[in-house]
């Protein structure tokens, strides 16, 4: 029974490909093979697999998004700006969650949540079609009481809180950095919508996130991972952040 309540209450591993799709599209061909490093990410742990098909294909392309879905085993979360063409896309590979984040499509990273309130409208819109649709939506937010409220609002099932300033924060003063976090996902929390996280996201200070925010239901990491993976493998990697999550 204590075991069934941890497997319950487990923050989930949600591990971000983008970067091995970057690899292979720097080179041509498909090696690093997108498909078979998804596969390998379920079978050496991982709870789910990340994806965030830009307009560009810079990284990940819309036939791996449409590959992907039918072999994956885990949650697909799937990453956007919700244009009409991304949401044509999720729409009709209906994956476990789509994470609607603000980016321009010239952006490098997605390095800033919704303004909920200002957007609240157009956010309601979006969220309506996915929930008709059967798809578990998050809203990528900064760390701020009001940002989540109005996601809440707006019909969201989670927030996904944009962990860069916490990261970047962290060696200075842990506590400080993750203080408006813990206020947030606290509000969370009551609001009774989901909670997620990611970006910069490591073994430094994964942990400590989630030893302070333990209500957390999944994190999204791919960048620190992937670069972990260099000199770990991937096996062990996702060993490593899986048991920064064992509480």
């Amino acid at each position: 029974m204590l075991l069934q309540q941890w497997m319950i209450m487990k923050t989930k591993l949600s591990v971000n490909i983008n970067k091995v799709a970057t690899i292979r599209n720097a080179r041509g061909g498909n090696n690093p093979d997108i498909i078979k490093v998804a596969q390998d990410c379920e079978l050496f742990g991982a709870d789910g697999i990340t994806v965030h098909p830009r307009p560009d294909e810079r990284h990940i392309r819309r036939a791996d998004v449409l590959a992907l879905q039918p072999i994956l085993r885990t949650e697909f979360n799937i990453e956007g700006y919700p244009s009409e063409e991304f949401m044509d896309l999720v729409l009709r590979v209906r994956p476990s969650q789509v994470t609607l984040v603000p980016d321009k499509p010239s952006q490098l990273t997605s390095d800033s949540g919704w303004d909920t309130v200002a957007q609240q409208d157009f956010l309601r819109d979006i969220l309506n079609d996915l929930r008709t649709a059967g798809i578990r939506s998050s809203i990528f937010i900064n760390a701020d009481i009001r940002m989540a409220e109005y996601a809440a609002k707006a019909g969201a099932d989670r927030v996904e809180l944009y962990t860069g300033p916490y990261a970047h924060n962290y060696s200075r003063n842990r506590e400080e950095a993750i203080a408006p976090f813990f206020e947030t996902a606290r509000r969370v929390k009551q609001l009774g919508i989901g909670l997620n996280a990611g970006h910069d996201l490591s073994l430094e200070n994964l942990t400590y996130f989630t030893d302070v925010i333990p209500w957390v239901d999944e994190v999204s990491i791919g960048h620190a991972l992937i670069c972990d993976a260099l000199y770990m493998g991937l096996e062990a990697t996702i060993a490593a952040y899986q048991k920064c999550l064992i509480k």
